[in-house]
């Protein structure tokens, strides 16, 4: 399950991808559109920001803007920025592996193997599924 803070973050982002055609677009703005208390926008967007995928400019015309094309930004990236490992067991990350304990020997395990090809298949499809992808499915379904 996806935490509330990559929940807004993925809803921040579309926002900002959905009227990058104007000014940069202040947290107020973004906070009030998306219904996303402010100050824990403003945290989740200075991650975004210290990730390279959001830019800000200050002063009056000042706010956010996407760093990056809408087409490089992906459900992946997100996700792995603000809850971790995409897996349902630590067994089967890359980065925050952990053997089970109940387990004998991992190579031999099913339980293992199947888990590892659904995390390969989530991985694979969560990095297909850009910001442009998630505009244009929503203009399909309008």
């Amino acid at each position: 399950m996806l935490s509330k803070k990559t929940k807004y973050a993925i809803n921040a982002l579309i926002y900002i991808a959905r009227h990058e055609d104007k000014s940069p677009i202040m947290s107020r703005e973004i906070a009030d559109k998306q219904k996303i208390p402010k100050k824990f926008l403003e945290s989740i967007l200075l991650d975004l920001k210290k990730a390279n995928i959001l830019e800000s400019k200050r002063g009056r015309h000042g706010g956010y803007f996407l760093k990056q094309p809408k087409e490089n930004i992906n459900l992946a990236e997100i996700m792995r920025l603000f809850d971790g490992a995409i897996a349902f067991l630590p067994c089967v990350t890359h980065d925050y592996y952990e053997a089970c304990e109940e387990c004998q020997h991992e190579e031999q395990c099913g339980i293992h193997h199947a888990f590892l090809e659904l995390k390969y298949l989530t991985v694979k499809f969560l990095k297909s599924c850009t910001l442009k992808d998630i505009l244009q499915r929503e203009y399909l379904l309008s």
